[in-house]
């Protein structure tokens, strides 16, 4: 089978790098792909929110089967522009998409449904929005309602970050047309979980939960980014509260967008907070995490493409999906400067003797040399018997990837752990 796979992240490289292992594949190409990927897959130079040029690609090259990993494709369409044309596709159709396409449309979704979730009001009016805020419970949480690279949220601590957050989105345009109208929430407490899930619109398949480090700093410190690391499995995620959380948020959330007439096939992202009321929603995405995507994979038993193909055939139910016993943690090297300003152009090397994934997220190709060109520049990935295995094995082999300028945390899983005591 010829595979197409859309994007150009370490996310997109995890995926490639586990599909690749399907007997099923002849050959993977990514779209627009990066520099790593380029190592595991034929990268074209097609923006992953080009829509006609990656159909037109699709039909020239004969796809058999597109993997559309990233949100921005997904809500625009390409699932349903490339089913049009007849190529089978592992992602949610645009109207499903909304569920993270639009903060509002999934708030009133739980909220109609009866999905646990924080309290809130939904704005689209600055002043309505600040007269809000003269008296809402502080701290308080602002979200743009459309797509904003993961950012569009603030935790205002305080009543005049919360005024500044409002200001910024929806005056300022902070994130464009996305902070046109905005929610305020209830600000939750409580150890976070992230759980991707595979559905076909009538089974779901939770994967194994993960830990994501947003902060830049060591101690959760530092300005929020993309995801500075992972851990896989979260010890706060007990066998009773995966079951609370199934009967209560997985299966309401599949049958929610069945009812809406939204049927979502791919993976479903659960973000969730174990608040002391019980597990509630913070967010939903209508993809794979990134980078929670370089922990779960490597714990997944069997071939990813079969299962892919399951959830889009409505064959989960009888497709077997198995995760292994152990444990992962992934440590992102960034550019010095992330999420702020940084440089890049400085060559990467990795030690033969890595015992580790190293998944690309921002690098590309100078002739044989791979270059840093972005904030998030790669992934060192370690499996291990458990978790104090990974994360030990995963810093072992951080000091094998070499480029000028790296920083990197070195606290990943640090928490998880002491949850473990």
């Amino acid at each position: 089978m010829k595979i197409l796979v859309v994007g150009g992240g370490g996310r997109e490289h995890a995926i490639i790098k586990k599909v690749k292992e399907s007997p099923l594949v002849e050959e993977i190409y990514a779209l627009p792909g990066n520099g790593g990927i380029a190592a595991d897959a034929v990268c074209v130079n097609i923006g992953a929110k080009d829509i006609d040029g990656i159909v037109k690609f699709a039909l020239e090259n004969k796809i058999d089967y597109a993997i559309v990993a990233p949100d921005d494709p997904l809500v625009l369409g390409a699932v349903d522009a490339l089913n049009e044309v007849g190529i089978p596709c592992f992602g949610p159709k645009a109207n499903a998409a909304i569920i993270e396409g639009s903060k509002i449309f999934s708030k009133n979704l739980m909220k109609k449904y009866g999905i646990p979730t924080a309290a809130y009001e939904v704005f689209t009016e600055i002043d309505a929005a600040l007269e809000y805020l003269n008296d809402a419970p502080i701290p308080t949480v602002i979200k743009a309602d459309g797509l904003a690279l993961g950012k569009g949220v603030v935790i205002a601590m305080t009543r005049e970050e919360a005024i500044d957050a409002v200001r910024s989105m929806m005056q300022d345009k902070a994130f464009g047309e996305s902070g046109s109208r905005i929610v305020i929430e209830e600000f939750l407490t409580g150890p976070e979980v992230s759980v991707l899930s595979f559905t076909d619109g009538k089974t779901v398949v939770p994967m194994v939960s993960s830990m994501d480090h947003k902060r830049a700093l060591d101690n959760d410190c530092g300005l929020n980014t993309g995801g500075m690391g992972t851990i896989a499995p979260n010890p706060y995620y007990t066998d009773a509260i995966a079951k609370e959380c199934m009967e209560k948020i997985f299966v309401p959330t599949i049958n929610a967008m069945n009812a809406e007439g939204r049927t979502f096939k791919g993976c479903l992202y659960f973000g969730l907070m174990l608040t002391p009321d019980g597990p509630k929603v913070i967010e939903y995405n209508c993809r794979f995490g990134d980078p929670e995507t370089q922990v779960v994979l490597p714990l997944l038993n069997g071939d990813l493409l079969k299962i892919m193909m399951a959830c889009t055939n409505g064959t989960l139910a009888d497709t077997s999906v198995e995760f292994s016993d152990g444990a992962a943690c992934c440590v992102v090297m960034a550019s010095s400067g992330y999420p702020g300003k940084y440089q890049s152009g400085y060559q990467i090397t990795v030690d033969n003797d890595i015992e580790a994934e190293v998944y690309v997220a921002g690098a590309k190709l100078d002739g044989e040399k791979l270059l840093t060109a972005g904030g998030r520049v790669l992934g060192v990935t370690a499996t291990g018997k458990d978790l104090a295995a990974a994360i030990n094995k995963a810093y072992a082999n951080v000091g094998k990837v070499n480029f000028e300028n790296a920083f990197y945390r070195n606290d990943i899983g640090a928490k998880a752990l002491k949850a473990l005591k």
